[in-house]
């Protein structure tokens, strides 16, 4: 009986995760649906669901029944309560946000440096940017942990960030540090895997099982893959570095060493020269970029699409995309002239490959590492939801 309590007990935890993973990607569903794509019954998604709003995960809404026919299902939505934070520590700025489950930003500070922060100066201004944003928050509001978005080579099993070039960090504990500094569980990724699984979860990607997103941002350009509706990392987490793809054989040296890579022919710096802006977030970029009337800024434009294009054609015929998500100052570059991008596309690929993919940019924005950096937050709770209060830091008063 022993045995078969705990089969039982183990199901049920599976299935809450089950549950709780459908709220927060459809970022609500009704319990009919939650019925039909489970397949369980529904007296047993009811109890599920009482019991993860008994858990203050998820809350039960009614419907919109003005197109309804029949009785209406009660609609499930994330819990407002319960949060994640998130970290993307850059070459110009520090960006710290509250993430809620289903992918909704609560808050989002951006820390301007003037310099390229060290680990230590990182963490520190990390650490106090969370301490008064947890500050503000209502008791009631539960906090999971803290992702980081890395621009640079992650360790998988630790955090460890291996080599973030732009930053000057070589094999620095960033994670750990900052889990000393918070109190709070603290995991690390490469950021722009962690873009391409925000914009498969919440934006241009989903339902799309084989997609390539491409980022540019101040400390470079990075790249994910999904294949076959999964992440594809490679034996350590590293795959997708499509920043060093190489475009030109006479190239500039790259600080990884070899010559002609994507980042060194495209960059984010020569952008803000031209339209004589420093510090400025993606935002401002794109609109002076778009707004600018100047021959110069339009020639380099197409200078850097053009060899956006040879590393995209090499993608095409490599993997097979279906999708190819434009992100960063990468998707302000497209906005300015995306006919351009597009008729380099429709020549150079083989025309097999080149038939069935379209290229389009990142839906979530300025949030989108931010929504991100927050899903590692939620991992642990999503997998195990029954479980996870127990080990959740509390809210600061």
């Amino acid at each position: 009986m022993g045995g078969r309590g705990n089969s039982n007990d183990h199901v049920r935890r599976h299935n809450l995760s089950v549950i709780l993973g459908l709220v927060h990607r459809h970022r609500g569903l009704s319990r009919s649906l939650l019925t039909r794509q489970t397949g369980l019954n529904r007296s047993t998604i009811a109890a599920l669901v009482a019991e993860l709003v008994s858990l203050d995960l998820v809350m039960e809404v009614d419907p919109d029944a003005s197109n309804q026919v029949g009785r209406p299902s009660p609609v499930v939505r994330p819990s407002p309560h319960t949060i994640g934070i998130a970290v993307n520590p850059e070459i110009d700025a520090v960006t710290v946000g509250i993430v809620g489950l289903g992918g909704t930003v609560m808050k989002r500070v951006r820390y301007p440096v003037d310099h390229t922060p060290s680990v230590r100066e990182a963490v520190d201004i990390s650490a106090a940017v969370i301490a008064g944003m947890r500050a503000e928050l209502d008791p009631r509001y539960t906090t999971t942990g803290i992702g980081v978005a890395v621009p640079g080579l992650v360790r998988t099993q630790d955090g460890l960030v291996r080599l973030a070039p732009h930053l000057g960090w070589e094999d620095e504990p960033f994670a750990e540090l900052l889990e000393e500094a918070t109190g709070l569980t603290v995991v690390a990724a490469n950021d722009a895997h962690l873009g391409t699984l925000a914009e498969s979860t919440f934006g241009a990607g989903r339902g799309v099982t084989d997609l390539i997103y491409l980022n540019g941002g101040a400390s470079g350009i990075g790249g994910g893959i999904i294949s076959g509706g999964k992440p594809l990392g490679g034996a350590a987490g590293y795959a997708g570095e499509l920043g060093h793809t190489l475009v030109n054989s006479h190239g500039a040296p790259c600080h990884c060493g070899a010559e002609g890579c994507l980042e060194t022919e495209v960059r984010r710096e020569r952008l803000l020269a031209l339209v004589g802006l420093t510090n400025a977030d993606g935002d401002e970029l794109e609109a002076a970029l778009v707004a600018s009337t100047d021959p110069a800024v339009l020639a380099e434009v197409h200078r850097q699409l053009g060899f956006l294009a040879v590393a995209l054609r090499n993608a095409i015929n490599t993997l097979n995309p279906e999708l190819i998500i434009l992100g960063g100052f990468l998707a302000s570059i497209y906005a300015v002239d995306p006919a351009h991008l597009d008729g380099l596309l429709a020549r150079q690929p083989l025309k097999a490959s080149r038939e069935s993919v379209r290229v389009t940019r990142a839906e979530l924005g300025a949030d989108l590492l931010i929504i991100g950096a927050a899903e590692l937050a939620f991992e642990a709770l999503l997998a195990d939801p029954a479980n996870f209060r127990a080990s959740a830091a509390p809210s600061a008063e």
